[in-house]
C-alpha cells in the first residue's frame, strides 16, 4: 500500500489499530468540501478541531436552500414563506431537543454559541439568586467563557469565584471540590472537556455532589457535545450550552438547555419583538421559555444548519465516532511521545482528541506557522485558558485537535512534519 499523504486519502489506512478498520473515514471525509482542497501547494491536513470544526455538504446546502427557496422571518408571517421558515426552525428545535435527550422542547435556547449562553445565565439565574458573600465555583481549566461573565457577576454583587484546582496531569481535585462546596455555594459551573487539555472531567460525579447540597449546575459542552453521545436527563445537569459550528454546523448559532423549572423562573436576558406577549407604555408581558430568552429575529440559517448537522451526525452514531477519535488520540499521543524534545501537556487517564505540547526552545506560534508550510493547520496560543496557562507554568502551548473525518496517515504525516521542524530549529 502506499504510504503518501495523498494516497492515505485515497484508501483509508487504518494502520491495523483494531476496531478502527469498520469505519469508513474516506466515505466520510467526501461528504466535507474543504477537506477537498490543498493549503500551499499540500494537502489541507487539519487538526483545529477543538477552535471549529469543519461543514459537510447538508449544512452548506440547508443553509443554501433556507436562503434560495424560504428565506423570511418566523412565528409573524401568515404567508407561505414565513410558514415553511417557521416549521425548519421548529424542525431543527426539536432535533436538538432530540440529540441531547432533553425532555421538553422548551428547554431549548437558541443562541450565538457557548458565550452567549454562559451570559445568559450569569444575567438571568446569577442576577436574581446569587447575592453578597455568596460563591460561584468553576475549574482551573475554564475556558474564559467560563470564567470573565462569573467575574462580572461577582463585580456586580459581591459575590465570590471560587476555583477547583487540578493535578499537574490535568486533572480536576476532586476531593478539593467536595472542600470548596458550602452552604454558601448558590452556582457550580464546569467544564465538561477541557479545550486546552483534552480532560474529560467527571461530570456526572461532579453535579450528583452539588445536587446533594441543593446547588444547580452548568456544563460547558462546547467541546463534549460533538465527541461524545449527551444524555442531559442522565446527566442531571440544570444548564448544558454548547456551540453549533464545533459540531459542524454554522457559526453564530448555540443552544442553552435548561430545565424547565428554571428558566419559567428567569427573567429575560434581552427585550424586543417575538418575546412579548403584549406590550403597553406601562406594563410588557413576556412569553414562555424559550421564546422568552429569544429577542428579535434569530439565526434562523443558522439554526436549520445546526439540525442539518445534528442529523448528518446522529446518521453516522456519536458512540462510533467517539470510539474512532479515541483510536486516532491514542495512536497520535504514541507516536508524539516518541519524538525527542516534545513534552505532552496534559496526561488525564481520560481524554478526548486534543494533545497540547511545547517544544524546547521553540515557541508554539514558530511550531504553527512551520507546520502551515506542510498544509497542517493547529492552534497555537493559550487557547483562552490564560489562568490554566499561568497554572501550569506555561505561556502557550501547540494544539492538535482532531475529529472523525481525519486519518492515522494524516497523524504520521504531522510526526513526520514535527521532526522536520524540530531538525530547522536545532540547526
Amino acid at each position: 500500500m502506499k504510504t503518501s499523504i495523498l494516497a492515505s486519502q485515497e484508501t483509508g489506512n487504518t494502520k491495523g489499530v483494531p476496531g478502527a478498520d469498520d469505519f469508513d473515514v474516506q466515505r466520510i471525509r467526501a461528504d466535507f468540501p474543504i477537506l477537498q482542497r490543498s493549503v500551499r501547494g499540500k494537502p489541507l491536513i487539519y487538526f483545529d478541531n477543538a477552535a471549529t470544526a469543519q461543514k459537510p455538504a447538508v449544512v452548506i446546502d440547508s443553509v443554501d436552500t433556507y436562503y434560495r427557496s424560504m428565506n423570511a422571518n418566523i412565528n409573524r408571517g401568515v404567508h407561505y414563506l414565513g410558514e415553511q421558515a417557521t416549521l425548519a426552525y421548529d424542525d431543527a428545535r426539536e432535533k436538538i431537543r432530540e440529540f441531547i435527550n432533553a425532555e421538553d422542547a422548551r428547554e431549548i435556547v437558541f443562541v450565538r454559541g457557548t458565550t452567549e449562553a454562559v451570559n445568559l445565565i450569569a444575567n438571568t439565574y446569577g442576577r436574581k439568586n446569587i447575592g453578597k458573600d455568596d460563591e460561584i465555583v468553576i475549574t482551573a481549566m475554564e475556558h474564559h467563557s467560563n470564567i470573565v461573565p462569573w467575574q462580572l457577576l461577582c463585580e456586580a454583587t459581591g459575590a465570590k469565584l471560587r476555583v477547583v484546582p487540578i493535578t499537574d496531569d490535568g486533572e480536576l481535585r476532586l476531593d478539593e471540590f467536595e472542600k470548596i462546596l458550602s452552604e454558601r455555594t448558590k452556582l457550580v459551573s464546569v467544564v465538561y472537556i477541557s479545550n486546552a487539555l483534552g480532560t474529560v472531567n467527571a461530570v456526572k460525579e461532579i453535579i450528583d455532589r452539588a445536587h446533594r447540597l441543593g446547588i444547580p449546575v452548568m456544563i460547558d459542552g462546547a467541546q463534549s457535545t460533538p465527541h461524545c453521545a449527551i444524555d442531559v436527563r442522565r446527566l442531571d445537569c440544570d444548564f448544558y450550552a454548547f456551540s453549533g459550528h464545533k459540531l459542524f454546523g454554522p457559526n453564530g448559532i448555540g443552544v442553552l438547555y435548561g430545565k424547565v423549572k428554571f428558566l419559567d423562573a428567569l427573567p429575560p436576558f434581552q427585550g424586543g419583538g417575538d418575546m412579548i406577549r403584549s406590550v403597553t407604555f406601562e406594563r410588557t408581558t413576556y412569553k414562555d421559555s424559550p421564546h422568552k430568552f429569544e429577542a428579535g429575529t434569530p439565526n434562523i440559517s443558522g439554526a436549520i444548519g445546526l439540525g442539518a448537522a445534528v442529523d448528518y451526525v446522529s446518521c453516522i452514531g456519536m458512540t462510533r465516532i467517539a470510539e474512532y477519535e479515541r483510536y486516532l488520540l491514542k495512536y497520535a499521543t504514541d507516536k508524539l511521545a516518541e519524538v525527542d524534545g516534545i513534552k505532552i501537556i496534559g496526561t488525564a487517564k481520560e481524554k478526548a482528541g486534543v494533545i497540547s505540547f511545547v517544544c524546547d526552545d521553540v515557541h508554539p506560534h514558530d511550531i504553527g506557522t512551520v507546520l502551515d508550510l506542510d498544509g497542517i493547520a493547529i492552534r497555537a496560543g493559550h487557547h483562552c485558558t490564560q489562568p490554566l496557562m499561568e497554572r501550569l507554568g506555561l505561556v502557550a502551548t501547540a494544539r492538535a485537535s482532531f475529529s472523525f473525518y481525519n486519518t492515522f496517515d494524516e497523524i504520521d504525516y504531522f510526526i513526520d512534519a514535527v521532526r522536520r521542524m524540530l531538525k530547522v530549529f536545532k540547526r
